[in-house]
């Protein structure tokens, strides 16, 4: 029994399969956005320049969790390859090379971000209330780091295992502290003071800590498929680039995020601070439908790994298949409720009559584009596990990047605001054209 539950990557049936490995990530990486999430809903009922200021620091949190996510999933691929070679000693040296790396790279990470905060707020802030509002929520928010790069990277150690539901259960206790002290700081209940949006910051970096908590308790304490080397292990540079290579690819398609609501701010700023404050509600409630997909990557790649490493080819093939099936699914779903109920999502941001006058067009424009979101970031995945790296980060920079601010540059020139909106679901479908052509090159390669 023991055999077979350490081998089911490579026997057990797909779909089950997939759907085994993608629902508990699924779940945490909704509670993963749930953090940014949470503290807008209630950071809007103090105000729209509360909510403005939060949506500029999402980049930068955004950053900070993209650098986490590549640093894991490159810890996550390696482990589920070694152990698809069966090399468990190898497993085992990537699970302790992971976890220094992600603290000391955490510490590193965190004094920059803490660096960059002026600067980079002065560049995109000329309203002084919502510079003071976003230093005073960032400040705080920024030593997150640590915590969110720790928990993670022990989140992506199990999950390569095959152990999807264990890192589920931390990520929710963070959560749901994170959840029950956001009102409480905010607005001041019981013995604590009404901190405003500090206690946003204060509750986040908190849920980040309990989550990182558990997460090495789990790791040290329970019986896991790997374990922390320590006899005979011996400090390897070169493991540390490895995973950096073999995460880039998913750290360029989260940290992408960060610099396309950057950018696309600083064309909005140009309409009004309302039109950012827009994007950023949307961003939340897109991320929402987005880590549907997110989540199935994550159990996706796993699985494709494992057997790229085991040399079975026609499991890779099915899971990429049957992978990419399921995000359709996924987007398509998220296309019809967003575009159906546009006024509703956007009263629960406590949207201004101004806001209603752009945002409901502008939430049915964009959606247009998320079926071919879905193949993509498919297609991109199956690339990264089979180790051609290269091509998985050019759809990424293609996506999110270049088709999307050439399209901007462009379309708003014509259509003003309403081009930025249509250049969205342009990107998607040029991306997703190219998508098919770089498919067929990595085939003829490993032909």
């Amino acid at each position: 029994m023991e055999h077979q539950q350490e081998n089911q990557m490579g026997t057990k049936a797909i779909v089950p399969l997939i759907m085994q490995m993608s629902l508990p990530p699924l779940f945490s990486m909704f509670l993963q956005y749930t953090y940014n999430f949470v503290d807008c809903l209630f950071v809007a009922q103090i105000s729209e320049k509360a909510l403005t200021a939060v949506s500029f620091s999402f980049p930068l949190t955004t950053l900070m969790l993209a650098f986490s996510i590549g640093t894991g999933v490159g810890i996550n691929v390696l482990v589920a390859r070694y152990l698809g070679r069966k090399e468990q000693d190898e497993a085992n040296n990537i699970v302790s090379h992971g976890l220094l790396l992600s603290f000391l790279f955490g510490i590193l990470l965190n004094v920059i971000f803490y660096l960059i905060l002026e600067p980079y707020f002065h560049i995109f802030i000329k309203d002084e209330e919502i510079y003071a509002l976003s230093m005073q929520y960032m400040k705080i928010c920024v030593f997150l780091q640590i915590p969110n790069m720790v928990h993670i990277a022990i989140q992506k150690i199990l999950q390569g295992t095959g152990n999807m539901l264990t890192p589920m259960a931390f990520q929710t206790a963070g959560v749901v502290f994170n959840f029950i002290f956001d009102p409480i700081l905010i607005f001041g209940l019981g013995p604590f003071p009404a901190m405003g949006i500090k206690g946003a910051a204060v509750s986040t970096v908190l849920g980040y800590t309990v989550s990182m908590l558990i997460a090495f308790y789990v790791l040290l304490f329970t019986k896991q498929k790997v374990k922390i080397k320590t006899k005979g292990w011996k400090l390897n540079p070169a493991v540390w680039i490895n995973i950096f290579r073999c995460g880039m690819p998913s750290f360029i398609m989260n940290a992408l995020g960060a610099f396309m609501v950057t950018f696309t701010n600083s064309f909005l700023a140009a309409y009004s601070m309302t039109a950012v404050a827009f994007f950023g509600a949307y961003f939340k409630a897109q991320q929402l439908v987005v880590m549907t997909v997110n989540g199935l990557i994550q159990g996706c790649i796993p699985i494709m790994s494992f057997n790229f490493g085991a040399g079975n080819k026609e499991r890779l093939k099915k899971t990429m298949i049957w992978g990419t099936v399921i995000a359709m699914l996924f987007m398509g779903t998220g296309e019809l409720i967003l575009s159906l109920f546009p006024k509703e999502i956007l009263k629960v941001f406590m949207a201004s009559e101004e806001m209603m006058s752009f945002g409901v067009p502008a939430l049915r424009i964009m959606t247009t584009g998320y079926l071919f979101n879905g193949i993509a970031t498919m297609v991109a995945s199956y690339i990264q596990s089979v180790n051609q790296i290269r091509y998985s980060i050019v759809i990424n920079l293609l996506r999110q990047l270049v088709m999307l601010y050439i399209f901007m540059w462009l379309f708003s020139r014509c259509w003003g605001m309403t081009g930025v909106w249509i250049s969205f679901p342009a990107a998607e479908i040029v991306t997703c054209i190219c998508c098919f052509f770089i498919m067929k090159k990595v085939e003829r390669q490993e032909k």
